[in-house]
C-alpha cells in the first residue's frame, strides 16, 4: 500500500507533465499555433483574437475570463505584469484560478509575461489591431470598433484600470457606456461583452 508522500510525488509529476505540455504550446509563434479544442466540440472559424489581461490581481477574475477568452474563440491570453497564471513557477496550480477557469486553461492557449510592452512590440510587428478596453477621453463606444482581421483586447487593472502609457500604444480605445452611479464593472464581465458584441 502506497504511504501519503508517494502519493503525494506521482500527483506532482502529473502535475509538471501538464505544466510542460502548456508550456511547449504556449512557445509557438503566432503563425503555427494551434489552439487545444475538444474533439467532440465542433470548431467555428473566426478572426484572429488575443487578449492581454494586465495586472488583473484577482485569480478568480482570471480564471473567469479565460473561460469568457475559450468560450469567444481566442486564439491566446497573454497574463502580463502581476496577473497571476494557472501554475506558478514551480508547477503548482492556482487553486483559486482553475476552481473559476473550470478547467478552460487546458483548452485556451495562454503565455505568462511580465511585461506588456514587448507583447505589444510583437503583436504590432505582426498586424494586430490593439483595443484598450477603458474608460477615456479618446474611447468609442466599443460597438463602433469593427471586427478586424487580426484583433487583441487589452484588460487592465481592477481598480486603476489600463496605464496611460500602454492606452497610448492602442489604435483604439473601447468603452462601455455606463448608465448607474457606478460607473464601472467587473473586469471578467467587460471582456465578456466586448468579445461577444
Amino acid at each position: 500500500m502506497e504511504n501519503i508522500k508517494q502519493i503525494k510525488k506521482k500527483r506532482n509529476k502529473k502535475v509538471l507533465k501538464k505544466q510542460e505540455k502548456i508550456l511547449v504550446l504556449n512557445k509557438k509563434s503566432l503563425k503555427t499555433e494551434e489552439r487545444i479544442v475538444n474533439p467532440n466540440k465542433k470548431t467555428i472559424k473566426t478572426e484572429e483574437r488575443i487578449v492581454i489581461l494586465h495586472n488583473i490581481r484577482s485569480s478568480e477574475n482570471v480564471g473567469a475570463m479565460l473561460r469568457t477568452a475559450d468560450a469567444g474563440g481566442v486564439q491566446k491570453v497573454y497574463l502580463t505584469g502581476y496577473t497571476p497564471a494557472p501554475y506558478d513557477k514551480f508547477g503548482r496550480k492556482n487553486t483559486r484560478l482553475t476552481k473559476a477557469s473550470l478547467g478552460a486553461e487546458d483548452f485556451v492557449i495562454w503565455e505568462k509575461q511580465e511585461s506588456i510592452f514587448s507583447v505589444i512590440t510583437k503583436l504590432k510587428k505582426t498586424n494586430y489591431h490593439l483595443v484598450g478596453v477603458e474608460q477615456a477621453k479618446t474611447s468609442v463606444h466599443y460597438k463602433k470598433i469593427k471586427n478586424k482581421e487580426k484583433i487583441a483586447y487589452i484588460m487592465g487593472a481592477e481598480v486603476e484600470g489600463i496605464p496611460k502609457a500602454v492606452l497610448n500604444k492602442c489604435n483604439q480605445i473601447a468603452e462601455i457606456p455606463m448608465q448607474g452611479k457606478k460607473e464601472s464593472l467587473n473586469v471578467s464581465v467587460s471582456l465578456g461583452i466586448v468579445l461577444f458584441s
